[in-house]
């Protein structure tokens, strides 16, 4: 991280104490300040607990403190998530890089990996991540599928390098191939070897978009976000063209909005390429996920 910044224990523990004093006061969650100190200090969860910090000569930060406070207080007044200020997202066992060039990963999207894993019936052949982002759907799909390789693309450069500096950074750069461009577009060359393909695309209807959280519509990538009219756009495109791709019994798997699982499994139906279409719920039961298999 370059060089260190120290200071005492008790100027740490005092503004520690005022940004969750702020935090309260803006209806944002005070466990927000100890994480962003966890990855930025260095901290331990049991000296933030204990508060055992306080009485420490001296704390080696990542950054200043008055740094700090700019961040902190980016995140109290521009709604700047925090996870971008410290450009990491947790996601299943990863510490994964984010920038605002990328959706922040969501905990709901773990299951995505586990539902694929258990449609998997070839687990060694050819897998996509089309719409990649932060490249956190690629490494959990690499993670768990040791055998296949992974193909993930996107339409945003800037998120690509951040996909691959995670690939490299969590050792999966040799099992992942990135590519630019839109949906399957640049894997025409594999068509019809896929063994599945899982996506978390844009589902957000145009005209919901302005009354998301202010963290999500300000600071989170629109072009990860709005999914059109009706929020389907991108899901259409992708239940249209998959079946192309896939190889007889592969997987299409993708995540959605809550209140869509009927129209897309509709739209599944429709298609007249697929079989066995299931809808998963999330954890928080909400119908979360369409899964289905080319006929």
């Amino acid at each position: 991280m370059g060089e260190k910044h120290l200071i005492s224990g008790l100027q740490l523990w005092q503004w520690r104490n005022a940004a969750i004093k702020a935090a309260i006061a803006t209806d944002i969650p005070a466990r927000e300040v100890d994480w962003l100190l966890l990855e930025v200090a260095g901290l331990d969860r049991l000296a933030l607990r204990l508060e055992s910090f306080k009485n420490w000569p001296q704390i080696q930060l990542q950054l200043p403190l008055q740094e700090l406070d700019q961040l902190w207080q980016r995140r109290l007044n521009d709604r700047l998530p925090v996870q971008y200020i410290a450009g990491v997202a947790p996601w299943r066992q990863f510490n994964i890089a984010v920038s605002s060039a990328v959706l922040i990963p969501r905990p709901e999207t773990e299951s995505l990996i586990d539902l694929a894993l258990a449609a998997a019936s070839n687990a060694s052949g050819h897998w996509a991540d089309l719409g990649t982002g932060s490249g956190a759907i690629a490494l959990g799909l690499a993670d768990v599928l040791p055998k296949a390789t992974i193909h993930a693309v996107d339409y945003s450069l800037e998120a690509l390098a951040i996909a691959q500096a995670n690939a490299e950074n969590l050792g999966f750069a040799d099992r992942i191939r990135f590519y630019q461009g839109s949906w399957w577009e640049p894997l025409a060359f594999l068509k019809g070897q896929f063994s599945g393909m899982v996506s978390n695309p844009p589902y957000i209807p145009t005209s919901t978009l302005p009354t998301l959280q202010p963290e999500v519509v300000n600071h989170e990538p629109d072009l990860a976000l709005d999914g059109g009219a009706d929020g389907l756009d991108c899901i259409r495109h992708l239940i249209e063209i998959s079946p192309s791709y896939l190889q007889p019994g592969g997987v299409w798997l993708i995540e959605m909005m809550a209140g869509q699982a009927d129209l897309v499994r509709e739209l599944l139906q429709n298609q007249g390429s697929y079989c066995k279409i299931q809808i998963h719920a999330d954890l928080a039961g909400i119908e979360r996920f369409a899964l289905a298999y080319k006929s």
